[in-house]
């Protein structure tokens, strides 16, 4: 669950943006104390996220909104479903309707893509995670709407864990050096994950007593010789290039943890429209 004091500045910021002063059509059109009720409508199959920040918005604009909640994040939706209704100032409902829908429709997909990928690593130790490729101001909603899919989050900023990644290592000298230079400096519940762009990286990275270890790019021949030599030591995580084509290989090489990208970074959103409906 996520507070309104996490999304109110992007909402804000959106409206802002669409908005600007007036809506020309809107306030030239209906009445100021016109009321109107209005459904959000799946236009498609997927998993529902964001219902509360769509309201939000709305709510930002018409405090007076009311809402009848039909279906809740992390419902399965199927076409022609209708997810809520909601009744209020007839400007507010359609000034507020896009902005709503960008952020549903994003966060939907997001959700939606998370638990296609869940899904297929079912059976195998592998569990999906996102990663810091976030379009920007958006990062804990779509971070958020990863959980909602089914799937773990990987760190949510730069002060969260240690994540020494290839160009750390070609400036600090090393991977050995770089563990023992954090290791020396960072609070004891700091974890120190590496990069690893081979198997004797990964060698050097055991010995360096990193608490998690990335196989970045590797090929699955090398990630289920990563996965025997590690022994079960520290958390293995596949990283680079992961598509929903390829998921399935990369779990079955046993690593624990798979983190992909493009859960956020371009992800399709889900169809969902909102329609005035008294």
């Amino acid at each position: 669950m996520i507070l309104p004091m996490h999304y109110d500045e992007v909402i804000l910021r959106g409206l802002k943006e669409d908005i600007n002063y007036i809506d020309v059509t809107t306030d030239n059109l209906i009445p100021e104390e016109q009321q109107s009720g209005a459904v959000f409508l799946a236009k498609e199959d997927g998993v529902l996220c964001g219902l509360d920040v769509a309201l939000r918005t709305l709510r930002l604009l018409d405090a007076g909104v009311t809402a009848e909640v039909l279906r809740k994040d992390g419902d399965m939706l199927q076409k022609g479903e209708i997810i809520a209704r909601v009744h209020g100032n007839t400007r507010a409902l359609l000034k507020g309707e896009r902005t709503a829908l960008n952020l549903l429709q994003h966060l939907s997909g997001i959700a939606t893509a998370t638990a296609r990928a869940v899904q297929t690593v079912e059976g195998t130790c592998a569990s999906v995670c996102d990663t810091r490729k976030t379009l920007p101001g958006l990062r804990v909603l779509e971070k958020y709407a990863v959980t909602v899919g089914g799937g773990k989050n990987h760190r949510f900023n730069l002060s969260d864990a240690a994540l020494i990644k290839d160009n750390h290592v070609d400036a600090a000298g090393g991977i050995g050096k770089a563990v023992a230079t954090l290791r020396a400096r960072v609070g004891h519940t700091v974890k120190i994950e590496v990069e690893t762009r081979d198997l004797k990286e990964l060698a050097d990275a055991l010995a360096a007593g990193a608490d998690i270890i990335m196989l970045d790019n590797m090929s699955l021949e090398d990630m289920r010789e990563a996965v025997r030599v590690t022994a079960g030591r520290v958390p293995l995580e596949a990283s680079g290039g992961v598509t929903q084509e390829t998921l399935r290989g990369i779990a079955e090489t046993g690593v624990n943890l798979i983190s992909i990208g493009a859960l956020t970074h371009s992800v399709k959103a889900l169809d969902i429209s909102m329609k005035l409906r008294d």
